[in-house]
């Protein structure tokens, strides 16, 4: 795909507690905090995020890290240099917590400071997250706050699954994630995505989710055959670079699930 000029997005910034973002947004209606995985906001992310918006909702998108629009998947070689690029700085950031389990990343008081925000400016009952691989839990750990009434896991990959510790855990506090299984006990749903053959999201980080959150904790997990065979990398990103967009395909399947969710818990009226 060709780089991507986000000239459909609006671009703003938004401040708490002295740190200031670029915000890119699309669409009208209850906000959906579209958090980008590594390298960033690609011409893919977009995509995704233009499907939001085209269901109803405003689709919101922090810049965290990478070049927004960038395209890395020309070849191999550049989609590995981008996510070096990329993935260096972040593990190496104070923001981002990527080894240590039992942690909420430092990041996650912002973005819940921006969800807020999104939902006092869009409206509606409240917002919905999506997280993907880098930043896929931290859907669940915004979930602590209640403006959040649509959580999405997409391939959560941190911590590093280095260690048997790491693979049954998910980067959220011990008191986050009991505000979270209360919510779940009184009706929060939480909708996970992995394909089963995904090293970075173990199997065991699935089950620590279920043991944790119950029934609440929706898991869909595919196989490395539902994949899209044209992706450059190994079966990993569930909604946008190994989507196979067409009716009858499992990922396809999985993106509607999580759309369905987003219309159940915000556009309610």
């Amino acid at each position: 795909m060709p780089n991507d000029d986000l000239a459909d997005f609006e671009h703003t910034e938004f401040t708490h507690e002295g740190t200031t973002r670029s915000i890119f947004r699309k669409g009208s209606g209850p906000a959906v905090i579209v958090i980008a995985e590594i390298p960033g906001i690609t011409p893919k992310v977009l995509d995704f995020a233009r499907k939001v918006a085209d269901m109803g909702c405003t689709a919101v998108l922090p810049h965290l890290f990478g070049e927004p629009g960038f395209d890395p998947n020309r070849s191999t070689l550049a989609a590995l240099g981008s996510f070096a690029r990329t993935m260096v700085p972040a593990c190496v950031s104070k923001e981002f917590v990527t080894l240590a389990t039992g942690r909420t990343s430092p990041v996650i008081s912002w973005l819940r400071a921006l969800a807020r925000a999104e939902h006092a400016r869009c409206g509606g009952p409240g917002v919905g997250a999506v997280g993907m691989c880098f930043t896929g839990g931290y859907a669940l750990a915004m979930a602590a706050d209640d403006v959040l009434l649509a959580p999405v896991l997409s391939q959560p990959s941190m911590p590093m699954a280095l260690t048997a510790r790491q693979k049954r855990s998910i980067d959220i506090s011990p008191a986050d994630l009991a505000v979270v299984k209360q919510r779940c006990a009184a009706g929060l749903t939480v909708l996970g995505l992995r394909f089963k053959s995904d090293r970075m999201v173990p199997a065991e980080r699935f089950d620590f989710l279920r043991e944790q959150l119950g029934d609440a904790f929706i898991a869909v997990e595919l196989e490395d055959a539902d994949a899209n065979p044209d992706a450059l990398l190994t079966p990993h990103s569930v909604l946008t670079e190994h989507l196979i967009d067409e009716p009858g395909q499992a990922t396809r399947a999985a993106l509607d699930q999580v759309l369905d969710l987003f219309r159940s818990r915000l556009l309610t009226a």
